[in-house]
Parts: C-alpha cells; sequence; structure tokens
C-alpha cells in the first residue's frame, strides 16, 4: 500500500491507496499521531493527480472527482458509498433518501452506519447526507469539517 500526506485548508490529509485505485482519504486533524503501518510506502507521485484533484476542489474548481477508487467494505456499504457519489455538487439528501435510493427504504439507520464508515471522504461525499430536519448530523471527522466542506461547495 502506498500513502502520502497532503495539506488542506481543513488540516492534513492521509492518502492511502495501491494500483486497484485509492482506499482511504483519512484526516488527521484531531487525532493522535497516525502511525503508518508496516510495509507501507511513502509515494508522492503515486498520489499526484488525487492531490491536483483535491487542490482544485478546495479551490473551487473542481466538482466532480476522476480518480480510481477502491474502498473496502461490504455490498451494503458499497451501494451506500455509490449512491453518495451520485449526489450532486452543491445538494445535500438525507439518510432516509439514500435508503430509498438503494431501494432499502427503512435501513437509514444502517445507511448512517455505512456513511460513518466511508474510507476516502470527500471524494466519496458522505458529507452531503444530513438529518431529515435538515441539520448537520454525525460527520465522522467532525461538524466543524462538514459544514467547511457544505459551505465550499454552496459557495459561501
Amino acid at each position: 500500500m502506498y500513502y502520502d500526506i497532503i495539506k488542506s485548508p481543513i488540516g492534513s490529509i492521509l492518502l492511502a491507496g495501491n494500483e486497484k485505485g485509492l482506499k482511504h482519504l483519512i484526516f488527521l486533524k484531531g487525532k493522535k499521531k497516525i502511525e503508518i503501518p508496516v510495509g507501507w510506502i511513502e509515494d508522492k507521485e503515486f498520489f499526484r493527480e488525487a492531490a491536483r484533484q483535491l487542490e482544485a476542489y478546495f479551490s473551487g474548481k473542481l466538482q466532480s472527482f476522476d480518480l480510481k477508487l477502491a474502498p473496502e467494505g461490504t455490498e451494503f456499504q458499497k451501494s451506500v458509498w455509490k449512491a453518495l457519489c451520485e449526489i450532486p455538487y452543491g445538494e445535500t439528501r438525507t439518510y432516509k433518501e439514500i435508503a430509498v435510493s438503494i431501494r432499502k427504504p427503512k435501513a437509514y439507520r444502517a445507511v448512517g452506519l455505512a456513511n460513518n464508515r466511508n474510507p476516502i471522504a470527500i471524494i466519496i461525499p458522505c458529507h452531503r447526507v444530513i438529518g431529515s430536519d435538515g441539520k448537520l448530523t454525525g460527520y465522522a471527522s467532525g461538524l466543524d469539517i462538514k459544514e467547511f466542506l457544505l459551505r465550499l461547495e454552496d459557495g459561501c
């Protein structure tokens, strides 16, 4: 597995992946010093395109990522993550709307858990999912980051 740590307006971000694609995008803000697993190889060149697209996203010049992704999870989680990728830039959906879109209308709590387990934040846009009351709810990396990303996409 290759990795790189890049800078962003919301702190350092760990990218990790292999030839199959990007497997992780993790915000390092507020986390204890991350321990890179033995055997992982730092490789900035491997993530050059991902870093370029993220920089363009943060500067408001990119609305849709074009990267090879390889998230690992259950089939249900992958179906949720696929549905998240269909939420247009600048829009939000509720957990219930995602559940309905994957034909599991009563599974909105499970959708929330799958959303929380998303290994590739931003690119698989779990920040675009909000509560049915329109409020920001749960975000593994903190509601401040979720709010920042939604404001960025809203042009604020």
